[in-house]
């Protein structure tokens, strides 16, 4: 990569007309502030409340933190090049962007697995759940996603080193997306291959084990004698399947079906969806939702 200092990447966000720019820029300022907004609730009524410093609120915390990193990676960029009309980003720029964002994505994906095993273990064994996760084991399983999430975007940090570009590269995208710069580059399509196998390995895996996991947990809500008990329990575990159903089947079919010409627009706004809508709705859906969390925000509210 040392020739290809000079290098610029075009950032083409939606094929605008300059008069929309500024329409566009306030749709996405403020699903970031709303978004940053209710994360750092969530993050801030977990930390200060002791009685919600169990697993699963510990992992809510970590998903409002993972959403908030994931949304400003990309948001913030793109509401400067929607006011300034500067769109080209030099290669550390686009590469920087890539890293921390394939890293807070890996995380994610990871942490969705995770949650999916604490519903099955706190439902299907809850007698042996605080054995299983407990608080220094949720702690650590947390540096371990993230640890992993870091090598596994460093693994294709070292890749795009080994791209050549020309001068200047169009991205029909609203951010540096990893698929967009392989294709964009000069013989870096091979690379394409270990995209698809990190689907496999980070998203139909994962989404396979939760879905077993699920039939069981099913079966243990069917037999419940208690309505209230399984209106609590299949509530939990609704939240944690709507996120999946949106963040997998969107990334999927962005990554996995061809895109071109006309229906790149398309690519774009479904991106929209699993980049900047699910990290923005995840706290309504997950947390502020739930009863327990609510009475701690309303505690909270009295004490201040």
């Amino acid at each position: 990569m040392d020739n290809q200092t000079s290098v610029r990447f075009h950032i083409l966000p939606f094929s605008l007309e300059a008069k929309d720019k500024p329409l566009i820029f306030g749709i996405f300022l403020a699903i970031y502030l709303t978004g940053i907004f209710f994360n750092l609730v969530v993050i801030a009524v977990i930390c200060l409340d002791v009685h919600l410093h169990s697993p699963m609120y510990i992992f809510f915390c970590n998903l409002s933190s993972i959403d908030i990193c994931y949304t400003t990676v990309v948001i913030p960029n793109l509401l400067y090049i929607l006011l300034s009309g500067d769109d080209l980003l030099s290669v550390t720029q686009c590469f920087s962007q890539i890293y921390f964002f394939i890293t807070c994505a890996s995380a994610e994906v990871t942490l969705l697995f995770v949650m999916g095993f604490d519903r099955y273990v706190a439902i299907c064994h809850p007698l042996s759940y605080h054995r299983i996760l407990n608080k220094k084991i949720c702690i650590l399983i947390t540096v371990i996603i993230w640890i992993a999430a870091s090598f596994n975007s460093l693994l294709y940090f070292i890749l795009l080193l080994r791209l050549t570009f020309n001068k200047v590269v169009s991205i029909k995208n609203f951010f540096c997306d990893i698929m967009d710069i392989f294709n964009a580059s000069c013989g870096g399509r091979e690379f394409t291959l270990i995209v698809y196998v990190e689907l496999v390995l980070l998203g139909f895996f994962p989404f396979l084990c939760n879905f077993v996991s699920y039939v069981y947990i099913f079966r243990v809500i069917l037999h419940m004698k208690s309505k209230e008990g399984r209106r609590k329990t299949l509530s939990t575990c609704l939240s944690h399947l709507t996120v999946m159903a949106i963040y997998y089947s969107v990334g999927s079919v962005v990554y996995l079906m061809p895109f071109s010409g006309h229906t790149e627009i398309l690519k774009q706004i479904l991106s929209v969806f699993y980049v900047i809508i699910v990290p923005t709705i995840n706290p309504i859906i997950y947390s502020l939702r739930n009863k327990e969390i609510i009475t701690a925000c309303q505690k909270l509210m009295k004490i201040s």
